[in-house]
């Protein structure tokens, strides 16, 4: 029997199999800081929850409700949206306590990628003019004409577009209501090109950068601020004294102060024999434990101190930047 030729190709590894189609290249991610900005009072942390997905910025009717850079994080598919909510810009009080507002306004815009700029759709105050002022030239503005559903005939709004577009060279214009879902939907494929082709700067799941306790801190204030109503001057403050987690982090014990200027914006916080108080704390608790899902107690005292927001001194030791 004749001997076997080998062919030394057959001793090979067969190839892979070549597939019909190609994959896709891989969609590279995009991440960008977009800020919220506009008078007080035109929607901006309704706006940011909606975004968001979750409340992280409280909301009342009272003026500068908002008083901190708050940061909100949304992941949609590849792009990572960064939003930042400031305090509405103020120019009616020179106090220490709007300087310090306005200044994180004005650092806020040079340091973000995009900049949303909101009023209420169909009007421009003198306000509103003074804050579209201090828009950056080099950077995508867009235009939200928030709280669309207050306009009864749509077709009455494409004046004030066209007036609007000659005030300034919006990126976009984006009539919407922030609280209908349909429409913070489409704002994430409109602001989505002009997020920069870079890595995330979170985890997929995050959404904010600010801890519980600064959680805490806001929602104490926001049901101070809703049920004192325009009674209590804005300048009050909230302070966490003690946090302390027990039973695995199934169990939260707060206490937290109260900071007021004067003797007589303490009594209309404890109000008739406490009730308002506890009103505040009973609201306040129930909110925290929806939450971080968990039992929480939560005791408050009012504090005199006169003249905090008077100095930045006195407003840097209070947490504010």
């Amino acid at each position: 029997m004749p001997p076997t030729t080998v062919n030394p190709d057959d001793l090979l590894p067969a190839p892979a199999p070549t597939p019909d189609t190609p994959e896709a290249p891989a969609v590279p991610q995009r991440c960008g800081l977009i800020a919220i900005v506009g008078q007080p009072n035109v929607g901006k942390s309704t706006l940011m929850n909606a975004l968001v997905g979750q409340k992280i910025s409280i909301t009342s009717k009272k003026a500068q409700t908002t008083r901190h850079r708050i940061t909100g994080v949304r992941t949609v598919d590849e792009a990572q949206f960064v939003f930042v909510d400031t305090p509405g810009f103020q120019m009616k009080h020179a106090t220490a306590l709007n300087r310090t507002l306005n200044r994180t306004v004005q650092s806020t815009l040079g340091d973000v990628d995009i900049v949303l700029f909101l009023v209420e759709a169909g009007r421009f105050s003198p306000a509103d003019a003074k804050v579209l002022a201090l828009m950056p030239a080099h950077k995508p503005v867009v235009l939200i004409a928030n709280k669309l559903d207050n306009i009864h005939r749509r077709a009455d709004l494409l004046p004030w577009l066209q007036q609007m577009q000659q005030r300034h060279a919006f990126a976009e214009f984006v009539p919407m209501s922030a609280t209908k879902r349909a429409d913070v939907d489409r704002l994430f494929g409109i602001l989505k090109p002009y997020l920069p082709e870079q890595e995330w700067f979170y985890e997929e799941d995050a959404l904010t950068d600010r801890s519980e306790k600064f959680l805490t801190s806001e929602i104490i204030r926001e049901k101070l601020f809703r049920l004192t109503g325009d009674e209590l001057p804005y300048t009050s403050t909230v302070v966490i004294d003690k946090w302390e987690e027990e039973e695995g982090g199934l169990r939260r014990r707060i206490s937290a102060s109260i900071v007021v200027e004067r003797d007589a914006h303490k009594g209309m916080i404890i109000g008739a024999g406490g009730e308002r108080l506890k009103r505040i704390g009973s609201d306040a608790r129930v909110e925290l434990e929806r939450l971080m899902e968990c039992r929480v107690f939560l005791e408050l005292w009012v504090k005199v101190r006169s003249g905090w927001a008077a100095t930045e001194e006195h407003l840097r030791s209070y947490g504010y930047e």
